[in-house]
């Protein structure tokens, strides 16, 4: 991933350093299992403790030059670690393991640490919505469908659905952490040929992660689960984006995002204050879905393995990792400086004349006695008449013979209080979000 969307915290966890830091920590923790066999001498797995390179990005140049000649990464690692700690000690490196067994646990390893970022982001995204959603529990708005005016709601009740909809995520995202929490180290092709079971048992549980049954390779529906949360993170966060950026269009104007002191919204235009930060995770929740789609295409390989998922993952695993611990945070920070404009809000609810109480009003007329068709006809012949003409729709009923109920059934008709009476709900939903 660019520097500009990587944040150092998830960056560390897929970094070359720490990557080849799991595979030396996985050796180390195999050959001192073997001790307990009776396989490895235990000076020889001391030793190998000891004389452990240190992994820097020395190490990291070494192990790319060695690949040079071995054109196999990961027997480039074991060369340079070998040589490290020297004969005979060193020898008992990957002793009895396959690529796969060191690969794929440390992917594992590293997305069980990234999904841990995800949920602290998640988590504090969470607080910010819920925080927001109360705040403006009572803020009326206009509700709208299709893009055209409906019925009232409250900018609380619109936030409370999206601090559900990421409590969902993080559902999602401790599902995909508990699916890719473990490791094997089966051998070749899964069957423990040349390694006991134990040596893995003892791996996972220094790791804190669940053996499970494989052929060479851990199955990829677990990864592409893991993608699929992260895609999901990415699709609500476009959501709620998408959402920001139509209230923010001049027309509209009832939210608007934080804008710092020395900030420019336009090279040409100085009076712009654009939806960037919006209009940037939207765009990034298009390579989380994209990601998805490949991670899926990865699950399928060829008998007990081949590698074609290895240069798909090493992109998509990390990056969908960056991308998604990205936007929600990029998303927190939105929100924690998004101005609410509630005045602008009650401005638009009565720019379409009282229309958006049509429903209440067709309902009148029906318990007055009309029949729902007669009902709806008079109703939407005023309604277009109020638009068309720009004239107060209550005032054109008022008008109407064939409006015969009492005035208090349209004054309860178009009573704004009496329409976002139960707007709240969504918002004691959110304690039961803790």
């Amino acid at each position: 991933m660019i520097p500009r969307y990587t944040m150092p915290e998830m960056a560390a966890v897929f970094s070359d350093t720490a990557r080849f830091g799991r595979y030396l920590e996985i050796e180390l923790l195999a050959t001192e299992a073997h001790v307990a066999l009776g396989v490895v001498p235990p000076a020889d797995a001391v030793a190998c403790r000891e004389r452990a390179p240190q992994v820097d990005d020395a190490f990291v140049t070494a192990v790319e030059d060695r690949e040079k000649i071995t054109d196999h990464d990961v027997a480039a690692f074991v060369d340079v670690v070998q040589n490290a700690i020297g004969a005979p000690a060193g020898a008992w490196i990957h002793y009895g393991l396959t690529s796969s067994d060191v690969v794929d646990t440390a992917w594992c390893w590293m997305l069980r640490d990234a999904c841990d970022l995800l949920l602290q982001a998640a988590d504090g995204l969470v607080a910010t919505l819920v925080r927001l959603a109360r705040e403006h529990r009572h803020t009326v708005m206009i509700g709208r469908t299709h893009g055209i005016h409906a019925e009232p709601t409250t900018f609380g009740a619109k936030v409370a659905l999206w601090a559900l909809q990421v409590d969902r995520d993080r559902t999602r995202l401790r599902a995909a952490r508990d699916t890719v929490a473990v490791c094997k180290l089966s051998g070749a092709v899964g069957t423990y040929s040349n390694i006991d079971p134990s040596i893995e048992a003892h791996v996972a549980q220094a790791l804190g992660l669940a053996a499970v049954p494989a052929t060479q390779v851990i199955a990829r529906d677990r990864h592409a689960e893991f993608l699929y949360a992260c895609a999901s993170v990415g699709a609500t966060m476009e959501l709620i984006a998408v959402e920001l950026r139509h209230l923010q269009r001049t027309e509209v104007r009832e939210v608007q995002e934080g804008f710092k002191a020395g900030q420019k919204g336009s090279s040409a235009m100085p009076h712009k204050r654009n939806p960037i930060s919006a209009e940037t995770i939207s765009g990034l929740s298009r390579v989380l879905r994209g990601n998805l789609q490949a991670g899926m295409q990865d699950v399928a390989l060829w008998h007990e393995r081949d590698i074609s998922h290895s240069s798909v993952e090493r992109v998509v695993l990390p990056d969908s990792a960056l991308l998604a611990y990205y936007v929600m945070r990029r998303m927190t920070r939105l929100l924690d400086g998004l101005q609410v404009f509630p005045e602008r809000m009650v401005a638009n609810l009565w720019a379409s004349h009282g229309l958006v109480f049509s429903q209440p009003v067709l309902l009148g007329l029906v318990q007055a006695g009309l029949t729902r068709d007669e009902a709806y006809r008079i109703v939407q012949e005023n309604a277009g008449r109020a638009w068309d003409e720009g004239r107060s729709f209550r005032e054109l009923l008022d008008g109407d013979a064939r409006v015969t109920v009492p005035a208090e059934v349209l004054d309860a008709a178009f009573d704004l209080e009496r329409s976002v009476r139960h707007a709240g709900r969504g918002v004691d939903a959110l304690d039961a979000l803790g």
